[in-house]
């Protein structure tokens, strides 16, 4: 049995939601709907998501396979039982003799059962080697004009990071040498350590897991198969991408160790602000300043667009403020779904009156003849009223 340490800390039928007993297609069926909810393409920026996402993945690699999930089963039995890290044989952390067996403490980087039972019963204590490693997810920026945050842009970013080593391409081998197999695991990258009844999976000391040895290590990256370079990636940033938004951009991340894959790219997107427009999600915000016989008497108003001009209607008695929608003209969204152009009316005052200008508004007040304030007072008084007669 190949057990790995998580086996005996995790649930992962509780992480997928489904019972012990459940068919492979109840499992395939919760594993796709949860990898769905918490992909971290749609949760773009959501860290948690994306711990999630990793922890789904990890217990359907386990329950969706046949084998993996008989031996998962087993060791979860195991667990209920009482054995495991802490309860095996009466091995438990603490460091002290209980009922004459003595019980020791767990230190040190122990990736699988078998470093952690090589430790209790030979009394190691060393850091076992590590077999191939995921590279390192990376982050960098990139910052876009409004217009090219609007309508998608193909861009490129530059930084400093792991990359293939380009000497040997990655094999960690001197040019004119390969890598050997290793004559301790045959390529397998693990021993086997029986231990009583159990036999366990240990990562290989010679090869660190990879399954090779390099008797000549390239002398670019010593053998490491990575080195820090100047590097250059092709960014596709979609239509309507928003100020702060983190893209992903998979397999572009630091290369990985010892034959591992590489890490992902998180590109995050800073969007300059424009000159006439804001935005509020796919909408986009536009103040139209109006004269006061325009929103008097309503007209017809040419407004811009991110693609030109468009007519837009002012209805009479308009008062500042006041928000007009235009359909269809705001930024392209999820599902290719486009956000509309929101126009706030103002109205403008005007100032600096000529002496028939001034005419002309004092007349217009005569022949309005309207205090708009009068009801304020109305409803003021009526106010003083009743507290008058309560008291």
């Amino acid at each position: 049995m190949a057990a790995q340490r998580e086996w005996f800390e995790k649930d992962y039928y509780s992480v997928l939601g489904v019972p012990q007993g459940a068919t492979d297609k109840e499992i395939s069926r919760a594993y796709k709907k949860l990898a769905k909810q918490y992909h971290p393409d749609a949760n773009a920026g959501n860290k948690d998501a994306e711990e999630r996402f990793k922890e789904i993945s990890a217990a359907y690699d386990v329950l969706g396979d046949a084998t993996k999930r008989a031996e998962y089963d087993d060791v979860r039995r195991m667990v209920a039982s009482g054995v495991g890290p802490g309860g095996f044989g009466g091995f438990g952390p603490g460091g002290a003799s209980t009922g004459g067996r003595q019980t020791f403490n767990f230190e040190g980087d122990v990736g699988d059962l078998g470093g952690l039972f090589g430790n209790l019963f030979g009394g190691r204590r060393q850091r076992a080697n590590r077999g191939p490693q995921r590279g390192q997810d990376l982050e960098t920026e990139l910052h876009l004009s409004f217009d090219d945050a609007v309508r998608g842009v193909t861009s490129t970013v530059r930084f400093r990071a792991d990359a293939t080593c380009a000497t040997c391409a990655g094999s960690g081998a001197a040019p004119g040498s390969t890598p050997e197999t290793c004559p301790e695991c045959h390529g397998r990258g693990s021993i086997a350590v029986d231990q009583g009844p159990f036999s366990f999976s240990e990562v290989c000391p010679t090869c660190g897991g990879r399954g090779q040895v390099i008797p000549n290590p390239c002398p670019t990256c010593k053998g490491r198969g990575v080195e820090v370079r100047a590097r250059e990636v092709k960014v596709r940033i979609p239509a309507g991408v928003a100020d702060g938004q983190r893209i992903r951009v998979k397999g572009r991340g630091a290369a990985g160790a010892n034959g591992g894959p590489p890490g992902d790219l998180y590109v995050i997107v800073h969007v300059r602000a424009h000159a006439v427009f804001g935005r509020a999600g796919n909408d986009l915000t536009l103040r139209l300043p109006v004269t006061f016989p325009e929103a008097t008497l309503g007209a017809d108003v040419k407004v811009p667009t991110l693609d030109g001009q468009v007519t837009v209607r002012i209805p009479p008695g308009t008062p500042s403020g006041k928000v007009l929608r235009v359909r269809g003209h705001g930024m392209q969204g999820d599902k290719n779904k486009t956000g509309d152009l929101l126009v706030t009316v103002e109205v403008q005052v005007p100032v600096n009156l000529n002496g028939a200008q001034r005419d002309a508004v004092e007349g217009l007040a005569k022949v309005l003849d309207e205090d708009p304030r009068a009801a304020l007072f109305t409803q003021t008084q009526g106010q003083n009223r009743r507290k008058t007669d309560e008291t």
